[in-house]
């Protein structure tokens, strides 16, 4: 079926680099960081929008699509899965550090059947578009945060309660959510909220989704942030179209504004964690690492930050970014592979900053 894509609809295939909830009751990837034996994690469940969808979206009548080219021209085989990237997302790096697996597959891919003993190792079911105010999902026409949880919970009965209590227990559950909120809603359309009423809306919404999964036995938890929202390619094009010129750098409100959510949020999980008996929830800084890449590109490897690789690298993403499109002959050297959606090479540093960092605290 044909879609008519709206500026609208493009910008929901949005899944800026952000909060990203990390639920462990294992803290194997402490001792993988550190280059010493862990004790094997069985698997890792993702959550969230297309940072961590692997080809959930393929099935949906939506604009918010990646499984045509150029996406996926350096994942193995050359082939596009659904993965808003050029390769390898985030999640098929972790579970390859981890001892997982090599990938971390859809739950419906669409195109092929997922077996049990697959979906037992672990699976996504993040929606590219998708966020924690549920208008974010159904405006693009994708997954529900409370819909993917509801797949999660259909997986479990199909584990059966011995080998879930096996498995789910032991496993690292991955979650992003919330830049295609602020991106979708409070920048873009017209809005009731003001901007702490916002932000409050979106923690109440994520705390939520967080108290859902402990329910279903999930007691560690390491959740980021929003990322310098304002650093993305989309977003400052955006701002030129309203204000011409574009921006030379980041958009520096938008950034206050990420670390001002990033402050509530930090201030919500110290309350979660002594609440909830058993639960370790502990904040991780996106911010911090990705502002750095901006910053000190050559550290990286980078020579481009301000652009994707496809296209004019300004506006073009999911069905926007197509074959006819040229793209860059080095993705490895540009922090984005289209408006929004980073390249392998910055999902790859961002699953090194998860293993060195964040994953130590659950040593305690």
């Amino acid at each position: 079926m044909a879609l008519k894509p709206t500026l609208a609809a493009l910008l929901f295939s949005l899944a800026a680099i952000h909060g990203i909830v990390v639920v462990a009751v294992d803290a194997a990837a402490a001792a993988v960081s550190r280059g010493g034996s862990a004790r094997r994690i069985p698997a890792v469940f993702a959550f969230g929008d297309s940072t961590l969808d692997a080809g959930n979206n393929n099935r949906l009548v939506t604009a918010v699509r990646a499984d045509h080219p150029p996406y996926g021209q350096d994942f193995p085989g050359g082939a596009p899965t659904g993965r808003f990237c050029d390769g390898k997302i985030m999640s098929d790096f972790l579970v390859e550090a981890l001892g997982v697996k090599g990938l971390l597959p859809a739950y419906h891919s669409g195109s092929e059947v997922l077996s049990d003993a697959d979906a037992a190792t672990g699976v996504s079911f993040a929606s590219g578009g998708s966020g924690l105010d549920d208008r974010t999902a159904t405006n693009a026409g994708v997954a529900t945060m409370a819909s993917q949880i509801a797949d999660f919970s259909e997986l479990v009965g199909r584990m059966g309660a011995g080998k879930a209590g096996e498995v789910v227990n032991k496993s690292l559950f991955l979650v992003s959510a919330g830049t295609n909120d602020m991106i979708m809603n409070y920048y873009l359309l017209p809005s009731k909220y003001t901007l702490d009423q916002y932000h409050a809306l979106l923690i109440g919404k994520l705390r939520s989704y967080i108290q859902s999964l402990y329910n279903l036995g999930a007691r560690r938890l390491l959740v980021a942030g929003l990322p310098p929202v304002g650093c993305l390619p989309v977003q400052m094009t955006l701002a030129a179209l309203r204000q011409p010129p574009r921006p030379q750098g980041c958009i520096a409100e938008q950034n206050a504004e990420a670390e001002k959510y990033n402050a509530k949020l930090r201030k919500m999980l110290t309350k979660f964690q002594s609440t909830s008996p058993g639960a370790k929830a502990v904040y991780a800084d996106i911010y911090t690492p990705l502002t750095d890449m901006v910053d000190h590109p050559q550290k990286y490897g980078f020579a481009e930050t301000g652009k994707g690789c496809c296209g004019t690298g300004l506006l073009e993403m999911g069905p926007l970014c197509t074959d006819l499109m040229p793209t860059c002959t080095t993705p490895a050297q540009f922090m984005f592979w289209d408006s929004v959606h980073p390249t392998q090479a910055t999902y790859k540093a961002v699953a090194d900053h998860f293993l060195r960092t964040n994953m130590l605290q659950f040593d305690d």
